[in-house]
C-alpha cells in the first residue's frame, strides 16, 4: 500500500511539474523537429532514393510518434516545429542526389521558421551516402549553422548507429535504444525528447560535461541481441547508469557492422552535470562491454542452408523457423537474393505438396505480380522473380505455380501475392518487404502458426515471430550483411579492431571530453 501512495504522489507531482510548465503566462521552449534514418550496406549494391524515405513533412510529423498526440503532456510542453522527418528501410547506400534534397529541403524549413530554443534529430546513425562519409555528422553540422550554437540538440538513436565525434561535439544531449531487438524505440525517442524539454525549461541548458570512448569493437547485431548474455547483462547496466543524481544519460552503441567507413565501431557517451560520475560511468561502462568481447555468439543456432533445411525437414517442432541472415532488408540487405530460394525449390521434399509445407517470406518481383493479377486467384502463373538488385549470387529465380491470393501490401511492399509451388508458399512483393509480423502471413491467407516450416528474410526474429517459433536456426547465408563480416573487404576500418584483429592489445578506454556545441566549428 505504501508503494501504491508513493507512485501517486509521484504521478501527482509529474502533473503538477507539466500544468506549471503549461500555465497561462509560461513561456513554452520553441523546438524543431528533424531527422532522416536509415541503416545503409556498403557492401549491397543496391541504392536507396529520396521516395524510399516516405519523408513526413510540418504536421504530419506528428503522427510518427504516440508521445506527440494531441493532448499528450509532451505535445503540450513545447510549441513544436515540426520540418522533415523520413525513415527508409534499411537498404544500400543512399544516392547523393536524394540526401541533398532531403537535406536542402530540412534547412529551408528551418531557415523559415527560427529561432530555437532546442531541437530533436531524429536520426537511425547507419547512413551511408554515395561520396560522403559520416552523413549524420554532415547534417548535424550544416543544421548547426541554421539553428546556432545556442540551439540544444538531442539527438535519439539505434543502438545499431554509429557516433563519429563530429556528431558528438553537435549534439548537447545523445541517446540510443537499450534493447536490441528494439523494443524500447518508442521510449528512446521519448527520452530524448523529454530530457531537452528539462532541460529547457528547468534553464539548465547544455550538460557540462560529455564523455566520449570509442570501442574498438564491431559486431553484427545478431551476435548482440540483449536476450542472450552477455548483451543482456551489459545494457541492464545501463539503465541505473542513467540514473544516477548529476548524470542526464548514458548509452552504448554497438555501431553498425555492413558499412565500411572510419566511424563503424562501438561508442560509449555519458552526458551530464557531474564530471567525476561522468567519466567513470562511461569508463565503467567501455571497460564492461570490452571485457566480454569474447563472450558474444550469435542469438541462435548456426549453419549453412543445407544443414538448416535438414534438420527443419526432420523436426517434429513446427513452426521450424530458418533466417535468411545474409540478405536481410532490415539489416541493409538488397531484399532480393534469389539464392536461399533457389536452393529450396531444389530439394526433392518441396516438389510436390506432400511434402512438408514451407513458407517463404519474401522476395520481390513486380512483373510477376502483374502475371499473377492477370492470371488470378486459383489460376497458375509462370515467371520470374528476384536478382534485379543483387543478382551476384544467384539469377532471378523461376517460378511457375497457383496464385493463392494477392492483397494491397504496405508502404514497403505495394502489392503481395502468395504463389504455390510444390508445398512451398512463396509470398511474392511488388517491391522489398520484410516479414515481422503474424498478420504479414494471415492477410495472404497463410498461417505460420501451422506451417511445418518458415523462412524469413531476416536476422534475429522480431518479438512477435520469436514468440510463436517451435524452433529456429539461423542460415549463414550468403548477400549485402552477410554474418561472416571476418570474410567482408573492408580497407577503411579503423585498426585494430575486434574481432578482425582477435589478438589485438587492450585499447585505451579512458573517457575523452567532448568540447561543447557552443565550441563546434
Amino acid at each position: 500500500m505504501k508503494q501504491f501512495f508513493f507512485f501517486l504522489i509521484l504521478c501527482m507531482a509529474g502533473s503538477l511539474a507539466i500544468a506549471q510548465r503549461n500555465s497561462p503566462g509560461k513561456h513554452l521552449p520553441r523546438i524543431a523537429i528533424a531527422g532522416l534514418g536509415i541503416e545503409s550496406s556498403t557492401f549491397s549494391p543496391a541504392l536507396t532514393d529520396e521516395a524510399a524515405f516516405h519523408a513526413k513533412y510540418g504536421d504530419a510529423i506528428f503522427s510518427i510518434y504516440p508521445f506527440w498526440a494531441p493532448d499528450s503532456a509532451v505535445r503540450k510542453a513545447a510549441i513544436w516545429v515540426p520540418t522533415i522527418d523520413g525513415h527508409a528501410l534499411p537498404g544500400g547506400a543512399v544516392t547523393r542526389a536524394a540526401y541533398e534534397s532531403l537535406v536542402r529541403k530540412t534547412l529551408d524549413s528551418l531557415k523559415k521558421h527560427g529561432p530555437y530554443d532546442g531541437l530533436f534529430y531524429d536520426i537511425h546513425g547507419a547512413m551511408s551516402v554515395v561520396g560522403l562519409d559520416d552523413p549524420e555528422g554532415d547534417f548535424i553540422v550544416r543544421i548547426r549553422k541554421v539553428v546556432g550554437k545556442k540551439t540544444l540538440i538531442s539527438t535519439a538513436m539505434d543502438l545499431h548507429g554509429n557516433v563519429s565525434w563530429r556528431l558528438a561535439e553537435n549534439s548537447d544531449l545523445i541517446t540510443c535504444y537499450r534493447m536490441a531487438p528494439h523494443e524500447d524505440a518508442i521510449q528512446t525517442k521519448r527520452r530524448a525528447v523529454t530530457n531537452l524539454i528539462d532541460r529547457i525549461t528547468s534553464g539548465k541548458g547544455k550538460p557540462a560535461y560529455k564523455a566520449y570512448i570509442a570501442v574498438p569493437i564491431l559486431l553484427p547485431g545478431e551476435k548482440t541481441s540483449t536476450r542472450i548474455e552477455p548483451g543482456k547483462s551489459l545494457y541492464q547496466k545501463v539503465w541505473p547508469a542513467a540514473k544516477q543524481e548529476g548524470i542526464v544519460d548514458a548509452a552504448i552503441w554497438i555501431g553498425y557492422a555492413w558499412a565500411d567507413e572510419p566511424r563503424n565501431h562501438a561508442v560509449v557517451m555519458v552526458t551530464g552535470d557531474d564530471k567525476a560520475k561522468v567519466k567513470s560511468t562511461a569508463e565503467y561502462l567501455a571497460k564492461s562491454f570490452w571485457d566480454v568481447r569474447n563472450e558474444f555468439k550469435f542469438v541462435a543456432p548456426t549453419g549453412n542452408l543445407k544443414e538448416c533445411l535438414d534438420k527443419a525437414i526432420t523436426s517434429t517442432r513446427h513452426p521450424f523457423y530458418i533466417s535468411d541472415s545474409g540478405d536481410n532488408p532490415t539489416a541493409g540487405g538488397a531484399g532480393d537474393v534469389t539464392w536461399t530460394l533457389t536452393q529450396i525449390l531444389k530439394r526433392p521434399e518441396f516438389k510436390t505438396d506432400k511434402g512438408p509445407s514451407l513458407i517463404y517470406a519474401s522476395i520481390p518481383g513486380p512483373e510477376l505480380i502483374k502475371k499473377a493479377i492477370a492470371a488470378g486467384i486459383g489460376h497458375h502463373v509462370d515467371g520470374y522473380a528476384g536478382a534485379k538488385v543483387d543478382a551476384r549470387l544467384a539469377s532471378p529465380v523461376h517460378i511457375a505455380g497457383t496464385v493463392e491470393s494477392i492483397v494491397k501490401g504496405d508502404v514497403d511492399a505495394e502489392v503481395e501475392a502468395s504463389i504455390k509451388m510444390g508445398c512451398v508458399h512463396i509470398i511474392v512483393t511488388q517491391k522489398r518487404k520484410p516479414y515481422h509480423h503474424e498478420k504479414d502471413f494471415t492477410r495472404l491467407g497463410l498461417n505460420p502458426r501451422t506451417a511445418d516450416i518458415v523462412v524469413v528474410k531476416i536476422g534475429y526474429l522480431e518479438p512477435e515471430l520469436y514468440a510463436m517459433r517451435a524452433d529456429w536456426l539461423l542460415a549463414l547465408t550468403p548477400g549485402g550483411v552477410d554474418q561472416g563480416i571476418e570474410h567482408l573487404p573492408y580497407k577503411r576500418l579503423t585498426r585494430p579492431i575486434f574481432p578482425l584483429d582477435k589478438n589485438m592489445k587492450d585499447p585505451d578506454l579512458k573517457a575523452k571530453w567532448v568540447p561543447s556545441s557552443n565550441q563546434a566549428e
